[in-house]
């Protein structure tokens, strides 16, 4: 364990710049490379429909945070384990809605490179973040850490 593990998880941002670099990626593999998906209505509404989804999951997150006031950014300590809201069916749900956004995005669009960055960024993301988060809410909260986190999952299912 280091000093910083218990004062805050990591040192850099790293999912709101993994977003930002996947959906860069995929716009300008999308420009150079095109990967297509199928552009039926269904596809397309689907995708509206996963980014919707995605964006408020990302607000009801976001808005439960703030509500139990605590910090919400990814590089800063926690001031409170958050476990009501979205936070009862996914201990990392700003996260997942940033996936359902890139991916919703992506079929949207028709542009599969926002499917495959989605995902890429996503097991950066629990690298470089959620592992890092864990141990961080670990060593600030204890056995109800524990017990939060063994009753729900990392993402959605376990």
């Amino acid at each position: 364990m280091t000093v910083s593990e218990t004062t805050r998880p990591n040192r850099l941002p790293w999912p709101p710049m993994l977003l930002t670099l996947a959906a860069l990626a995929s716009i300008g593999l999308g420009m150079v490379a095109p990967l297509s998906l199928p552009r039926a209505q269904s596809v397309v509404l689907i995708g509206y429909a996963v980014a919707g989804l995605g964006l408020g999951l990302d607000l009801w997150a976001i808005l439960t945070m703030r509500s139990a006031r605590t910090n919400i950014l990814p590089h800063r300590a926690a001031d409170r384990l958050v476990t009501w809201g979205p936070f009862r069916f996914s201990r990392n749900p700003i996260y997942l809605a940033n996936t359902l956004l890139l991916i919703g995005i992506g079929l949207g669009f028709g542009n599969a490179w926002f499917v495959v960055f989605a995902l890429l960024s996503a097991a950066a993301v629990d690298r470089l973040a959620i592992r890092r988060e864990e141990r961080h809410l670990a060593i600030k909260f204890g056995d109800d850490w524990i017990d939060y986190a063994s009753n729900t999952p990392r993402w959605l299912i376990r």
